[in-house]
């Protein structure tokens, strides 16, 4: 055996071996290019980036004007959705603080409260209007509601009347500031009621001093309830137990 010539058969047909092997590798990778190329040419043909084509060519969407989020907020406020009403609103007076959609959403916004039973609030933000917007045509309507969220915080007659007498200042000032507003009769009807309300406080207090025996501090609360609220049923019953 001829070594060299068996060595050089063997690295010949190793060469040769590693050519066909570097070939085969080669082809392998660019079948694999052409593989991924036709692949991706494929997705983008089915759309699988079109997303991006999409987002880039489509321009950022417009914010929604005063009017369209008024509008929309009004909508929620007619079918009683208050908390998506009044989230609508107050954006409204954040984005178009000059606008006078800015002005009815304040006034929304507290009506929102109201009619959620959030009473406090609700006089807060009909204050803040009735402060910011002295001479606005819907000052009378928001003197009324103020009002009106103290008639609905009254208490019985045997606990504190602060809430009563609130009402009577706030009506009271209704009626000498727009003495022929619609709200008038209304306004005199709940006057009444308050009245009765704090005469039956003083009668209830009465009683109780006359149980104890403090008789002359029973008389004060009478002479008290006849005196302030004469024209009410319980100044009326006052009246009977001071006989």
């Amino acid at each position: 055996m001829n070594i060299l010539r068996y060595r050089t058969r063997n690295r010949m047909g190793l060469s040769a071996r590693c050519i066909v092997l570097l070939s085969l590798f080669i082809i392998g990778i660019f079948a694999g290019c052409a593989g991924k190329d036709s692949g991706i040419k494929a997705a983008k043909d089915k759309g699988v980036f079109s997303w991006f084509r999409s987002s880039a060519a489509e321009p950022p969407p417009e914010p929604e004007s005063e009017v369209d989020l008024s509008d929309k907020a009004m909508d929620y406020f007619v079918q009683g959705r208050y908390i998506l009403a009044g989230e609508i609103f107050q954006k409204v007076k954040d984005r178009y603080p000059f606008s006078p959609y800015a002005t009815l959403s304040e006034l929304r916004l507290a009506d929102c409260k109201f009619y959620m039973g959030d009473y406090d609030e609700a006089i807060s933000l009909y204050e803040e209007f009735e402060k910011l917007h002295p001479t606005n045509e819907a000052v009378a309507y928001v003197i009324f509601q103020e009002g009106s969220c103290y008639y609905r915080l009254m208490k019985g007659p045997d606990r504190d009347q602060t809430f009563t007498h609130k009402l009577i200042e706030i009506y009271g000032r209704l009626l000498s500031r727009y003495p022929d507003s619609p709200y008038t009769y209304e306004v005199h009807k709940r006057m009444a009621e308050a009245k009765n309300r704090l005469a039956q406080h003083e009668v209830v207090v009465a009683r109780w001093y006359i149980r104890t025996g403090q008789v002359s501090q029973a008389k004060n609360r009478l002479e008290t309830a006849i005196d302030l609220y004469p024209d009410t049923s319980a100044g009326a019953k006052a009246a009977s137990l001071l006989k």
